[in-house]
């Protein structure tokens, strides 16, 4: 078995520890890839994935929108109202943060085993979930530049 499963395994394990599904089935997926003599793929979900990931995760959002469950009402309600202002506020930073993230990831990927190590962590040690890999590379990236390493 060479290195790259391994890694990809130990991922899976800390992914199953951290209780983060979303890493145990890339990490899956990803080995059944190279089971399958498919690893040829990676450059195209290397350099396509997070924009299709993001297209997934947009369209999501988008959903409530376009089955009318959201409508002028709801969004003139969020525009002028305190919690609809401050959830605004929070959607712009998280997003703001999140592009820090992808940014991050992409220019150092090996970024995603500290990432992963620290949801581990925070789930056992301070009782959280594990956030996002964007979020949570996005967090790391102004820690990084707070610490004049990026």
């Amino acid at each position: 078995m060479g290195d790259e499963r391994l890694i990809l395994l130990f991922l899976m394990i800390l992914g199953v520890v951290a209780r983060n599904g979303l890493i145990v089935v890339s990490a899956a997926l990803l080995i059944v890839l190279q089971h399958l003599r498919l690893d040829a793929l990676y450059p195209h979900l290397e350099e396509r994935g997070v924009e299709l990931g993001l297209i997934l995760l947009l369209i999501a959002v988008l959903v409530p929108f376009a089955s009318g469950r959201i409508g002028v009402e709801e969004i003139r309600g969020a525009i002028l109202s305190a919690d609809g202002l401050a959830a605004i506020a929070g959607g712009m930073l998280a997003a703001a943060l999140s592009g820090r993230g992808i940014a991050l990831l992409q220019g150092r990927p090996e970024v995603i085993v500290g990432l992963v190590i620290g949801s581990v962590l925070g789930v056992v040690l301070l009782r959280g979930i594990p956030v996002g890999p964007l979020a949570a590379a996005g967090f790391t990236a102004v820690l990084l530049r707070l610490l004049g390493r990026l």
